[in-house]
């Protein structure tokens, strides 16, 4: 009796410890989203933030390679040190290392089983069938781990220090522009290399092995090739460690690097290492739904954190926009800014769930801007790439300045913002011609010369509020006025942006859907037509309604642009014009605010028909999930506010636009120690409208909430219906 008593005390100390058994938000990301079709994610091992994100490698040329991995392919090449998330360009992909046992075959590559490939936050594994080893990856900020488990003797490693991602295989083999290896000893190696795709950096790196190894065979390769190739033979033990940290300065800077945050060969103590640092950001956010609605929260969460990458060495030290090296007076520096996709949403959101991160980030964008003259446009590894338009470094500075966010000189980050707006040493952008014609010619602009003017009126916007705020009345009515070029483009007839020439004469004959990549087709527009570019007017859209003709004459413009389906003409590369539902394209960004201007228009049950029509389409947990590029987050922002119910139409304008949640319950907790919580009651698939919103009991009848509202904590409550 006494034995069964003592059972049944067992048994419920059992239950009642599984019942408080917390389930952890890391079960809910699943890396392997967005890694096939257009999505360009990776599965690797990520640290937050960090500089060194290892993990398979599948494939490094053409587009489909940017972050050289994609689901379906039958064979792995190795495991590389860094990657980008989700973008449009190939690059990274640094020293990739592939072990293996027994005889070497003539090609390293391995067929593997899906069953044994596996990924979390922060972790990485796989088995290789031909290499006979067992793979596992992980990573502090600065250094990546691998754990090999060789299943045959004769184990050895193959380091490939040519490798990375390529547009073409002629742009790989000629990457590496000068690379200095050497073998300090037997369980070190160390070295420098120039390297050039989308930008021009430098890579210091040290490779270090917890058992020395017996002979180091260099491989013949390409005679393009300035990096070797080489097989390092170990004895017969049945286990390999081996860290690899970089850094942008020095040999000596990756070392430092190296034994400040991985002095031990503890694999299993940094993995966890790795999955804390997520867990505690993650958790940053409580949601309530059901399996696939948390996959894709927590996912979208996930990849918003991969960058921007702080590339500061431990020390602080950096290289900057002019290869020189600086100290980081904060001790980091963030480089992999997508800024013309991540403006819009990724970097409100960052305010929102992390705002202790955003004075390194925006203090960064400062260090560039006194160095090189002017705000970010697209960087990677500290050095400026150019890509795309705008010069939107500008809408994330002001927006941290206009809420507040400690760490930051307002009159400094204006001094960057007005430089980056009329210096006349702008790499892309002649402001004496933006100023003497109001727009950008198309007869002396030569590619998206409407989308150059959009996109620049929104800049314009941004530094006018900042100068308001810090009582600059001149300066605000100079860049206001700037702000307002959009509408001489503004076509009365097709009600449409429509480009002009210096004699301001309309672009005729006009294709309204003619759909081009100016890169590689020219054009008037960025990735996109007319029909996709006119809505973007972020800082005026009571005017626009106006010019459309009111706000039912603009919600029926809006209808066709859901509904047309004319054949469209296409030129150059049009990838990355996806996810389309009529002329409207979700997987591209400058669509990510239009369904919300229903919103504005008063007509918010269509905003809340297409978002529920694109989550329903195209954000899916599955490997070929998302419809476009992530684009460094963006894409899994605009998931993240649009689950919650309201999204920045105007980024730096500190309101949101109120949509339809999508999950039942969701709760941010706020770095003032406050909580903001949105609840959808009757959420279903029938009721996806909204018939009420209160806010702390009070109810909103327009169709904005404040950053202050949302920052003042509370609970936002939609009550959900089927009409």
């Amino acid at each position: 009796m006494k034995k069964q008593l003592i059972l049944v005390a067992l048994l419920t100390l059992t239950l009642i410890s599984c019942n408080n058994t917390k389930t952890s938000v890391l079960s809910y990301v699943d890396p392997f989203v967005g890694t096939t079709y257009t999505g360009h994610t990776f599965p690797g091992a990520a640290y937050p933030l960090g500089m060194m994100q290892p993990g398979p490698q599948t494939g490094n040329f053409e587009w489909k390679y940017c972050a050289g991995y994609k689901y379906e392919d039958p064979l792995i090449g190795g495991f590389t040190q860094n990657r980008l998330n989700g973008t449009g360009i190939p690059d990274m992909g640094d020293l990739l290392l592939m072990p293996f046992s027994g005889t070497p075959r003539d090609d390293f590559k391995s067929a593997f089983s899906k069953e044994t490939e596996k990924a979390s936050p922060g972790y990485y594994t796989v088995l290789l069938d031909d290499n006979a080893v067992r793979v596992e990856l992980t990573a502090t900020p600065h250094v990546a781990l691998h754990r090999y488990r060789f299943t045959k003797e004769e184990p050895a490693l193959y380091i490939d220090f040519q490798n990375g991602n390529a547009s073409s295989e002629d742009l790989y083999h000629t990457r590496v522009l000068h690379a200095d290896i050497q073998a300090n000893d037997r369980q070190t190696i160390s070295g420098y290399m120039r390297v050039k795709h989308w930008v021009e950096r430098d890579m210091f790196f040290v490779i270090q092995f917890d058992r020395p190894f017996l002979l180091a065979d260099t491989l013949p390769g390409d005679t393009r090739n300035k990096a070797p190739k080489i097989v390092y033979r170990f004895d017969n033990s049945k286990e390999l460690n081996v860290k690899v940290a970089m850094s942008m300065v020095s040999v000596e800077g990756a070392k430092n690097n190296m034994e400040a945050e991985l002095a031990h060969w503890d694999f299993d103590k940094a993995k966890k290492d790795a999955g804390n640092a997520w867990e505690e950001l993650l958790s940053r956010a409580v949601v309530e739904g059901s399996e696939n609605q948390k996959k894709n929260f927590y996912t979208s969460m996930y990849h918003l954190f991969i960058q921007p990458n702080n590339i500061a060495d431990v020390d602080g030290r950096y290289r900057g926009a002019t290869d020189s090296v600086a100290l980081s007076p904060t001790g980091k520096y963030y480089s992999t800014l997508s800024l013309w996709d991540t403006f819009r949403a990724a970097h409100p959101l960052y305010t929102l769930l992390a705002p202790d991160i955003v004075p390194d980030m925006i203090n960064s964008m400062l260090l560039h801007a006194e160095t090189y003259g002017y705000l970010p446009i697209w960087t990677l590894w500290g050095k400026e790439s150019y890509v795309m338009i705008g010069n939107h470094g500008v809408p994330p500075v002001v927006e941290a300045c206009l809420k507040q966010i400690p760490g930051i000189d307002r009159e400094r980050a204006y001094r960057a913002v007005k430089q980056s707006l009329t210096t006349d040493k702008h790499h892309k952008y002649d402001w004496k011609m933006y100023d003497q014609y109001g727009y950008f010619p198309f007869d002396l602009v030569k590619e998206e010369s409407a989308s150059r003017t959009l996109e620049c009126g929104y800049d314009d916007y941004c530094a006018a509020l900042l100068a308001k705020d810090l009582g600059k009345e001149d300066d605000y009515r100079f860049f206001m006025k700037r702000s307002a070029y959009w509408q001489n483009l503004f076509d009365p007839e097709s009600k449409l942006i429509r480009a002009k020439d210096s004699n301001g004469k309309w672009r005729t004959p006009f294709d309204k859907y003619h759909l081009s990549h100016a890169g590689t087709a020219g054009g008037d527009y960025t990735e996109g037509n007319a029909w996709q570019y006119t809505w973007h007017v972020l800082q005026d859209i009571d005017n626009l309604i106006h010019r459309m003709g009111g706000n039912d004459a603009f919600v029926t413009k809006l209808d066709s642009l859901f509904t047309l389906d004319a054949k469209v003409e296409q030129e150059g590369f049009t990838g990355d014009v996806t996810g389309l539902i009529g002329q409207y394209a979700q997987g591209n960004e400058p669509s990510h605010h239009v369904i919300y201007l229903y919103s504005l228009a008063g007509k918010r049950e269509r905003t809340a028909e297409w978002v529920r029509e694109v989550f329903d389409r195209f954000y899916k947990p599955k490997p070929d999930g998302l419809c476009g590029n992530d684009d460094c987050g963006q894409m899994s922002a605009w998931y993240l506010f649009s689950a919650m119910g309201f999204y920045p139409v105007d980024p730096a304008g500190g309101k949101y636009v109120l949509g339809a949640p999508q999950l039942p319950e969701i709760t941010l907790k706020l770095a003032n120690g406050k909580t903001f919580t949105v609840v959808a009651h009757q959420l279903s698939e029938a009721n996806k409208y909204v018939q009420s919103i209160r806010l702390n009991g009070k109810e909103i009848t327009n169709a904005i909430i404040t950053h202050k509202q949302i920052e003042d904590g509370g609970r936002l409550v939609f009550e959900m219906i089927d009409k």
